[in-house]
């Protein structure tokens, strides 16, 4: 499942509007996935394999094996 470990960020769900925004307004569901990696972390010091965003991995949430 896309979700993050560290931060629980996960799927967006929202609507994409047509541009002609007619009488009708034609509309679809559209879903955002975040950009979830399966890294080798230390989590309580030993090594696991954990899902992260790429925010958590720029941002140094997230200490590397």
């Amino acid at each position: 499942m896309a979700k993050c470990d560290f931060c629980d960020k996960s799927v967006n769900f929202g609507r994409k509007i047509s541009i002609t925004r007619s009488q009708v307004s034609r509309r679809a569901l559209t879903s955002q996935k975040p950009n979830i990696r399966r890294v080798r972390a230390i989590v309580d010091g030993t090594p696991k394999t954990v899902h992260a965003c790429a925010r958590c991995l720029r941002d140094g949430k997230v200490s590397r094996a």
